[in-house]
């Protein structure tokens, strides 16, 4: 049961891994990417370690026992190292100046951790386990031998540390950013590290408990374990999240906004020349800049048709939906669509009017209280601290807000209340012709 609980969780984990992975190999100048795909590795090795095939079968390779332990709690202080320089370098300021500082503490962190850990394995060599393999009992097993029981401590100071840092910046930071996927990773990674602590504190307690000659056997080997398996998942998960939710929502936008991007694309032939091949699949690559792809393209078309609408189109569909429109913005997407559908009619036609709109557009300032929804921000993954890439706040909520609208605007596009402006607009067109 238990290695197919383990190795389960870390197939689970190895392919954050590679989602991640992925995303840093596309932006190589994003270090805490890079930095959040190590300490994800990290885990996912874990995961693979703590099953006890996988456990014995190093054992037996290699001719060492319990070394799998010794690799296990490896991959775990190469996450705290990881976690390390994650708070070094959000705590070390933003210019060249905070760079450079952070790259001077970053380097003392790593090696003074790289240090107490090759003493712990040394600890660890020089008290020679015996040779019977404790894949689920080791922290109990050799309660009586030093040399272990250093090995031990320093593993759990070193990944405790960590834990404490890091849980206590990251709902910190999780305020500053604002509602987001970030802020939800990060919360969800604070939570994660906080019940690490628990796991520590449950080794080290049935640590003293043994010594003082009262074996607690169900906490050093039962309840540290399941909190340190769940506070595991809830790490990778806080780590995955903000990649993870932007997709999300860039597929969300994809969604909504393709069927008007389609109409548009389909009577707009500079739209269908520059169609990128395959930009009618739906794949799972490159879904934000195909979002904002789609979004620029609608908008090149609308300043191409400004001409062709006549100038009171927008006021006419205001008026006529003022009668059953109460909300504004839905109201502001209603003479959008008009303004869209009637410029596309027109030019088709070859009709220009002899007044032609300004614009097509309804201004931002036009629609009443639009704000960005919770999770919007997409763009490159980026953690707190001002680093390269950062799109939490300004632009990225205003083109959040600036998608909502189109999304309105796609949803009323072949609406009874639009055709019915456009029916007006075509009688009143045939009208004056004749």
């Amino acid at each position: 049961m238990f290695d197919a609980l383990y190795l389960c969780s870390g197939g689970a984990a190895w392919a954050v891994v590679a989602f991640k992975t992925r995303a840093w190999l596309g932006d190589r100048g994003n270090t805490d990417l890079g930095l959040t795909c190590v300490m994800s590795a990290c885990v996912a090795t874990g995961f693979l370690f703590s099953a006890p095939g996988v456990y014995r079968w190093l054992d037996r390779l290699t001719g060492v026992p319990n070394l799998s332990m010794v690799v296990l709690y490896s991959a775990v202080v190469v996450f705290a190292a990881g976690a390390f320089v994650l708070m070094l370098r959000w705590n070390s300021g933003t210019g060249a100046e905070g760079r450079a500082r952070a790259r001077t503490r970053s380097r003392a962190a790593v090696a003074v951790v790289a240090v107490t850990w090759a003493v712990a394995v040394l600890c660890f060599a020089v008290g020679r386990p015996d040779d019977v393999e404790h894949p689920r009992d080791f922290s109990t097993a050799y309660t009586g031998s030093p040399g272990v029981m250093t090995f031990l401590v320093l593993y759990l100071a070193i990944f405790g540390a960590s834990l404490a840092g890091l849980g206590t910046l990251c709902p910190r930071y999780a305020r500053q950013v604002g509602p987001s996927w970030l802020a939800r990773g990060l919360r969800v990674l604070a939570t994660g590290c906080w019940l690490g602590l628990v796991y520590c504190a449950g080794k080290l307690a049935g640590f003293v408990l043994s010594w003082a000659g009262h074996e607690a056997p169900w906490l050093s080997n039962g309840v540290a374990p399941l909190s340190a398996s769940v506070a595991a998942v809830l790490v990778l998960t806080g780590l995955a999240l903000p990649a993870v939710g932007t997709r999300a929502y860039a597929w969300r936008r994809l969604r909504r906004l393709h069927p008007l991007w389609k109409d548009v694309a389909a009577q707009a032939p500079e739209v269908a020349a520059r169609r990128p091949a395959g930009a009618g699949r739906w794949r799972l690559t490159g879904l934000q800049r195909r979002a904002d792809r789609q979004m620029a393209e609608i908008r090149d078309v609308q300043r191409g048709i400004r001409r062709y609408v006549e100038s009171d189109t927008i006021d006419i569909a205001r008026e006529r939906g003022r009668a059953v429109v109460a909300d504004e913005r839905q109201l502001a997407a209603v003479a959008e669509a008009a303004a869209l559908r009637r410029g596309l009619e027109n030019r088709a036609i070859g009709l220009v009017p002899a007044l032609g709109s300004d614009s097509v557009v309804v201004m931002a300032e036009d629609r009443v209280g639009e704000r960005a929804p919770q999770g919007a921000a997409g763009g490159r993954e980026q953690l707190p601290g001002g680093r390269a890439g950062c799109t939490c706040t300004g632009g990225v909520a205003e083109l959040a807000a600036e998608f909502e609208h189109l999304a309105r605007v796609a949803d009323v596009y072949h609406s009874p209340l639009t055709d019915t402006v456009l029916t007006e607009l075509r009688q009143r067109s045939a009208t004056r012709r004749h």
